[in-house]
């Protein structure tokens, strides 16, 4: 493993522990890139029975050597490294939505266990984690467990503490960009992707009298590579996998609003390995296109180093839905179109099939990981190119796998 990543494991306070033997349920959502989980988990995190990340699975992978150029040459995962490890990772950032704030030691640990992944290079440097932990405790010190502020409002204060010197770096923190902000990620050790999600402070740590009722929820795209992941970490639980599909107009086009988007989505340095990239509408567009691989990692990623951006993208976008199909483990597979359309209705369903109560939603779902602000057939701007991907026989095939009606009016 990097020295660096070991270094940045030093710095972190994480427990041992045993929850991992005792977890009686898990909820995975495999889904692709670009097809909305993240609005889709964040509704379901706020059920006071599913404990949930912040953000995703991948930093903890990687700290514990899993993942692309560790013990994989992509994002698929045959054989989990250090279980013990990084179930305790994991069992140590999952929690449950609450009213509650919570109390300065906790959140000032959590803080920091969060900001060394996500720029750790700059971390590494020891008067500038001196500063962080200063930083944080006086920020943290200025907020009361009855704090009435929002969570954004909270969050950007104490990223405001924190990056006070260098404030282009909440840039790169999901809904905290600033208006024409346009300096590219390009840190030279990356273990959380941009775009960054603070750490919520309204949070109930997972504790053993939860062990009983509740069920751990997980989503990442990267995880349709990882099946079976899920029940070596949890030996003892019921794992139960969700599909949450996305058409692929819409799919491909976020993609690649995604791929030439300065501040995220950056997955995997490969220049680490030696490799160049020369993918046309991407490499030779954007100054970070020659080194940075974006979003997931299929297996036959090597075969789109020299591919035009848009069979990069749909590649992506086949290949998850292709890898969850093959698996045949979802028992429940429902639309990101139908969940816009009617969230509450969608979320009874999951909730139903899960047999949990109902949730309650908020009266408006907020915008998660966008590069611009949503609205219908966006997908259009690109319409002519979707419209010839969409002739292809394994396009016309995927969607009628995924329930999709190749009739373009009815594409969201």
């Amino acid at each position: 493993m990097d020295s660096r990543l070991l270094a940045i494991k030093s710095r972190r306070d994480v427990p041992r522990s045993e929850l991992d033997l005792q977890v009686r349920r898990v909820v995975v959502v495999l889904c692709g890139s670009r097809g909305g989980s993240s609005l889709f988990k964040e509704a379901l995190a706020l059920h006071p029975r599913i404990a949930s990340l912040d953000g995703e699975l991948d930093p903890l992978l990687a700290l514990s050597g899993n993942g692309f150029n560790q013990n994989s040459d992509s994002d698929y995962i045959e054989s989990v490294a250090n279980t013990s490890e990084l179930a305790s990772s994991i069992l140590d950032e999952i929690s449950f939505a609450s009213a509650q704030i919570l109390d300065a030691a906790q959140l000032l640990r959590k803080w920091k266990n969060r900001l060394v992944l996500q720029f750790p290079a700059h971390f590494l440097d020891a008067g500038a984690y001196r500063r962080l932990e200063q930083s944080l405790e006086a920020a943290l010190g200025s907020i009361e467990r009855g704090d009435r502020r929002s969570e954004a409002e909270l969050q950007r204060l104490i990223l405001s503490s924190v990056f006070g010197d260098e404030p282009w770096r909440i840039n790169y923190y999901d809904g905290n960009a600033a208006p024409g902000a346009s300096r590219h990620f390009d840190e030279p050790l990356k273990v959380e992707e941009p775009p960054f999600v603070a750490p919520t402070l309204r949070r109930r740590p997972f504790a053993l009298s939860d062990v009983a009722d509740s069920v751990l929820l997980f989503k990442s795209p990267s995880d349709a590579y990882r099946i079976g992941m899920y029940e070596r970490l949890f030996p003892g639980a019921e794992v139960t996998y969700i599909h949450l599909t996305r058409g692929f107009a819409q799919s491909v086009n976020g993609l690649m609003d995604g791929w030439l988007y300065p501040l995220g989505f950056f997955s995997h340095d490969l220049s680490k390995i030696g490799c160049e990239l020369a993918i046309q509408g991407y490499s030779d567009r954007v100054s970070f296109g020659r080194k940075w691989w974006k979003f997931d990692l299929p297996r036959n990623w090597r075969s789109f180093t020299r591919a035009k951006l848009e069979e990069v993208c749909l590649n992506q976008w086949y290949s998850i839905h292709e890898a969850i199909l093959q698996r045949g483990v979802c028992t429940l597979r429902v639309s990101f179109e139908d969940f816009v359309a009617s969230p509450a209705s969608v979320l009874r369903r999951v909730t139903d099939h899960l047999g949990l109560p109902v949730v309650a939603l908020p009266g408006a779902l907020p915008i998660k990981m966008a590069t611009d602000p949503p609205h219908p057939k966006r997908w259009q701007k690109r319409g002519p190119m979707l419209m010839d991907l969409s002739r292809r026989p394994e396009v016309r095939d995927m969607m009628g796998l995924l329930g999709y009606p190749m009739d373009s009016r009815a594409w969201l």
